[in-house]
């Protein structure tokens, strides 16, 4: 299967079954397929917390215990099977690579950078921070390394490191959608390890007129820059997602500490209590839920309740039940998160889509291209990789 008829038969399924996956079950009362599809919405609201706990975590056993209901999800399982991209052995790196590098983010970084062929070009590290994925190629295969950052913090760091290091990188602080910016690609293998939305699109959008000789993207964030609608690469795209919907295709992440775990579960169940408290309040539809400031989080559910009341111009009654509201936004988020199994069971269909999307641009832009898996899930769930060389040249070519 190529990659255009791969992209076509994932655009099929998505279309077929937006209904389950469009409308977001946080901000709607109930989806409207709990109606249309009764036994498999009692069998979630039915989920004990351990077999609930079990599928969340485990996005594959979730799909498997769908599958009987949602037949669909057994095919998407095989047009996601992407193969993992051959690796070769790099050098071990020296003392000069461990400073300041986190144990994930560096395990990622390897994996990447296994994932690509030693050309000997000089390569520009796109959206850089502080330049670890360049110095480890630089200390690896002794190629002149160019890292583009727009954070002066983050480029002030690169360039200690740099110094430190003594090795061939240049960090250039300067906005990677600065046309200004696009003479850095000339010549260069363009590196860009979880570029956000419009940075990584950017990239395949003026593919055929930045000179860059070759490109190796993992895409992450697909909804940052996405504020008009998403805007196709590929000639075939015929999906309309806005950024809100954007967003389902990066809600897998991988698990997190325990504490941060309850705290999440207590901020989404006090969003979720004041919904309910302005759908009582109001009627009707409740408007988009924006979000707030971190800080609000910290003090009690009436404090954020009547912070948020204030910014939407929602007058309270004058009293209120605030254990009772914070507990219905507990059951209600209960009830969320079995509902959003099925939701969530078509995020990696979304997100190999708009990779696919990514491939078939460059593609028309006069690229040979291809697509894998540099690392397991397990290490970032934002694994692909996509390999793209001016037809006939194939640097990053097998």
């Amino acid at each position: 299967m190529n990659h255009r008829e791969r992209f076509l038969e994932l655009q099929a399924l998505l279309a077929s079954h937006d209904a389950l996956w469009r409308p977001p079950a946080f901000q709607a009362g109930l989806p409207p397929w709990c109606f249309e599809r009764p036994a498999l919405a009692a069998e979630l609201r039915a989920l004990d917390e351990a077999t609930l706990e079990q599928l969340v975590q485990e996005p594959d056993e979730a799909l498997r215990w769908l599958a009987p209901h949602l037949p669909a999800l057994l095919r998407s399982v095989e047009l996601c099977a992407l193969p993992a991209l051959p690796a070769r052995a790099l050098p071990e790196p020296d003392r000069r690579f461990d400073a300041g590098v986190p144990g994930r983010k560096r395990a990622q970084i390897e994996a990447f950078a296994a994932r690509l062929p030693a050309t000997g070009l000089p390569l520009l590290e796109w959206c850089a921070g502080k330049g670890h994925l360049g110095r480890r190629l630089a200390l690896a295969d002794g190629v002149p390394v160019r890292s583009l950052e727009i954070d002066p913090a983050l480029c002030a760091d690169a360039e200690r490191l740099a110094e430190r290091s003594r090795l061939p990188q240049r960090v250039v602080c300067a906005d990677a959608l600065d046309p200004a910016s696009r003479p850095h690609l000339h010549g260069h293998a363009v590196l860009a390890l979880h570029a956000c939305g419009e940075l990584h699109r950017s990239l395949v959008r003026s593919a055929d007129r930045d000179d860059a000789a070759a490109y190796a993207i993992a895409p992450c964030c697909y909804h940052r820059g996405a504020n008009g609608g998403y805007r196709a690469l590929g000639r075939d795209a015929s999906l309309e997602l806005d950024a809100a919907t954007l967003r389902l295709a990066v809600t897998e992440t991988v698990t997190a500490p325990r504490h941060d775990r309850r705290r999440l579960a207590r901020d989404q169940a006090w969003k979720l209590g004041f919904i309910a408290l302005r759908q009582t309040a109001e009627g009707g539809p409740v408007p988009h839920f924006r979000p707030v400031p971190p800080a609000w989080l910290n003090g009690s559910f009436e404090d954020f309740c009547r912070r948020l009341a204030e910014r939407e111009g929602l007058r309270l009654p004058p009293a209120l039940d605030w254990a009772e509201w914070e507990a219905v936004g507990e059951r209600r988020r209960d009830e969320v998160r079995r509902l959003e199994l099925v939701r969530h069971a078509f995020r990696r269909a979304l997100e190999v889509w708009l990779a696919l999307d990514l491939v078939l641009g460059f593609e028309a832009r006069g690229f040979t291209a291809r697509i894998g898996t540099f690392c397991e899930r397990a290490l970032t769930p934002r694994n692909l990789l996509i390999l793209a060389s001016r037809r006939g040249e194939g640097p990053l070519q097998p």
